[in-house]
């Protein structure tokens, strides 16, 4: 499996891009981690790379043939996506919901066969939520809700997964389990490419980085090469310090506060009467 993206711009209204001249490439087994802030352009890339949108300029390549010229059905079978947000409104079973993942393969008018079936409790085993796998999917927590979503992906057999913003939502333990099943993901095989706004999960986990500012990626590479205490600091706006911690063996990034400590929005709530007609 190889994606290649050549100079891929996209635009919601001609000659304001959303991003513009993105390039990088995909084999298999890699995490590509995607870091930026709010509005960079990172969840609408996830879905150009989706096919959700065509790009204004620029390929995208899957094993040197054109996402663009595949149908919706052959793209679903190679490309999963999870994103940000899911709000379920049907009270499925998690086993029904999962096996939704099986829509590629199951025709129109067809049932599933037994083989999308034994996929489908797989797929829920993988993740180890096979004990509710009978509950409604819209009674269950957010951090039960995103192993459900990757049980659905995986469900789906891709090559590549979609991430946007994986631990958004999730308290402090969860996000490490997501993020600890994602490299397990990759080591079986899979290719992801995810978003995030934390640098310590790219540390963590990826094997390449791109870092997203001003439409267009500022640097891209191997984590320690590219989140740097000046990189952070151009794209995120605060100063950062990056120490490599022994007991974990991988670097980490810690926000600095100001020397001062004060508020730099120059509110208060000390309001004089006597100003107030």
């Amino acid at each position: 499996m190889n994606l290649e993206v050549n100079k891929a711009t996209f635009s919601y209204k001609k000659g304001n891009p959303v991003f513009m001249d993105i390039s990088f490439t995909l084999k298999q087994g890699d995490i590509f981690c995607i870091l930026g802030p709010n509005g960079a352009g990172k969840s609408t890339l996830l879905s150009c790379l989706g096919n959700l949108f065509d790009l204004e300029k620029g390929t995208i390549m899957l094993d040197g043939k054109p996402i663009s010229s595949m149908s919706r059905i052959d793209i679903a079978k190679r490309i999963g996506y999870i994103p940000q947000f899911h709000t379920p409104i049907f009270p499925y079973s998690i086993f029904d919901f999962v096996l939704m993942g099986r829509t590629p393969y199951i025709g129109a008018f067809s049932s599933p066969k037994a083989r999308d079936i034994l996929l489908t409790e797989k797929a829920i085993e993988a993740v180890g939520i096979s004990h509710m796998s009978k509950r409604p999917y819209n009674e269950i927590s957010g951090g039960e809700r995103q192993l459900v979503m990757f049980a659905k992906v995986l469900a789906q057999e891709p090559d590549i997964i979609l991430l946007d913003e994986p631990t958004s939502h999730l308290d402090f333990g969860n996000q490490f389990r997501i993020l600890n099943l994602v490299e397990s993901l990759a080591k079986s095989g899979f290719s992801v490419i995810m978003t995030s706004h934390f640098p310590d999960h790219a540390f963590l986990i990826s094997t390449k980085v791109g870092v997203m500012k001003d439409k267009s990626f500022i640097d891209i590479g191997p984590a320690n090469d590219v989140i740097t205490e000046k990189n952070m600091k151009q794209t995120y706006g605060i100063d950062v310090k990056i120490e490599f911690i022994e007991q974990a063996n991988r670097k980490v990034c810690i926000p600095l506060k100001s020397a001062s400590g004060n508020s730099t929005f120059g509110f208060s709530k000390t309001i004089n009467p006597n100003s107030i007609e």
